[in-house]
């Protein structure tokens, strides 16, 4: 059985035992036990092992992004418009989920006590995993944002200083010659390789991990909970159908010139590998191949644009965390003023520029964000069950995604028209 269908098997049925168990043996004192001895431990055991990630993932990923443009001073034209492009839609992409969790409110209607025992469980759970500074927004907030010891701020889980201290380390790599940066950047490489392992192996304990976490959850707080998981699904799943098919067909179409409905007719062979896979890195040879035979891109176009945005395009991972963080706030009666929400939404990009393109890479980074604007970063355990549809999803949209910017650069610079992707055709296959 694929990995996706054992975790689809697992969140089932941790939700049918956990309600029954619910239902019929709530103040049992072996339901206790279990709970206490094997369901919470192993997905907190699943949580921790994500967690652990999050320091070396956001520092190598942001890191090699930004060191991926090569030399600032030489990229010029073609890296500043991809780069503009893509945060341009990823913003557009997170305002987008802000906004219908904003107007839905997945989260709210919760019945007090019960909104109650799920923060005390959570926040106990959460001890000495919040991120580190001040918790109010101000100029102060900023200022912190440049920390005075890396090592600290990261020992710390100050985010937003790991962070800026990536986006400086990728930035002065790009400065400096060749010769000297390639050592570190192999480094910084072989440290991703090594984390995206490390998550690897925590997806492996997934299916008990979600498992235990949905029993946990629905055998203490029984049917109330699953009813809004299914409502923070439903908006995700809106949100990224609205960006797919308003923002991006727009910028397609005002940007590229194209037909909305040529550009997702010729992108269909990524797409259905980017839901198979939940990858966009195991997508990218995909994605290059659609963007050079089916849509007559340039290669040195495509080779430039499509790898990045592997990294630092994530329109439905930014959209999907902002979403997943309003809820869980809403869950817990947390009002987030506009000026913490703009903090989400900021969090959400450069978060989405620093997930890993693997299954489940965003995970550790949506805790980050929770910590940060004072949600118990544990209570991601509420979502852990149905997140692997979701990834399915979102990666689809940000794979897409990529090759909307492809095709807007590949005109920008004028050795592209629209009239080049209606007659491109596949390559032929040795078998036919």
């Amino acid at each position: 059985m694929k990995l996706h269908n054992q975790i689809l098997l697992g969140l089932i049925l941790g939700a049918v035992f956990g309600v029954s168990a619910h239902v019929f043996a709530r103040d049992a004192a072996w339901l206790g036990f279990v709970n206490d001895n094997v369901a919470n431990p192993v997905g907190q055991i699943f949580l921790r092992m994500l967690l652990m990630t999050v320091i070396p993932l956001v520092f190598a990923s942001i890191s090699l992004g930004v060191a991926g443009l090569g030399d600032l001073r030489k990229v010029g034209r073609v890296g500043g418009k991809t780069i503009a492009y893509f945060l341009l839609s990823t913003v557009i992409a997170a305002t987008i989920g802000m906004l219908l969790v904003n107007v839905v409110r997945p989260g709210g209607g919760m019945d007090p006590s019960l909104r109650e025992l799920l923060l005390e469980t959570y926040r106990s759970q959460a001890v000495g995993l919040q991120a580190a500074g001040d918790r109010t927004f101000g100029v102060n907030t900023f200022v912190n944002i440049v920390p005075r010891n890396p090592v600290q701020a990261a020992a710390s889980m100050d985010m937003l200083a790991v962070i800026f201290f990536a986006l400086m380390f990728g930035t002065a790599l790009t400065l400096i010659p060749k010769e000297r940066a390639r050592p570190m950047i192999s480094v910084l490489e072989a440290l991703g390789d090594v984390v995206i392992k490390i998550i690897d192996f925590a997806m492996k304990l997934a299916p008990y991990g979600v498992f235990g976490l949905i029993f946990f959850t629905t055998s203490r707080f029984g049917w109330e909970v699953l009813r809004q998981l299914g409502m923070y699904v439903a908006v995700v799943l809106v949100g990224l159908l609205i960006h797919a098919t308003v923002s991006l067909s727009a910028m397609v179409r005002i940007l590229g010139g194209l037909n909305p409905v040529v550009f997702w007719k010729k992108a269909r062979d990524s797409a259905i590998t980017a839901f198979s896979t939940s990858s966009s890195n195991a997508t990218l040879p995909t994605n290059i191949a659609v963007a050079e035979r089916e849509l007559g891109i340039p290669p040195q176009i495509a080779g430039f644009v499509l790898p990045l945005g592997a990294t630092m395009n994530m329109n439905g991972t930014a959209l999907y965390e902002g979403v997943t963080v309003l809820f869980l706030a809403q869950v817990f009666g947390l009002g987030l003023s506009l000026p913490q929400q703009v903090i989400v939404v900021v969090l959400s990009v450069l978060m989405a520029v620093g997930a890993a393109g693997v299954p489940g890479g965003s995970l550790p980074l949506i805790m980050v964000v929770l910590s940060t604007v004072g949600v118990p970063p544990e209570s991601i355990a509420i979502i852990l069950g149905v997140d692997r549809i979701l990834d399915m999803c979102r990666t689809t949209l940000n794979v897409t995604g990529d090759l909307t910017a492809a095709v807007y650069v590949a005109r920008a610079e004028g050795g592209w028209r629209p009239e080049m992707a209606t007659a491109a055709q596949p390559e032929p296959t040795a078998a036919s």
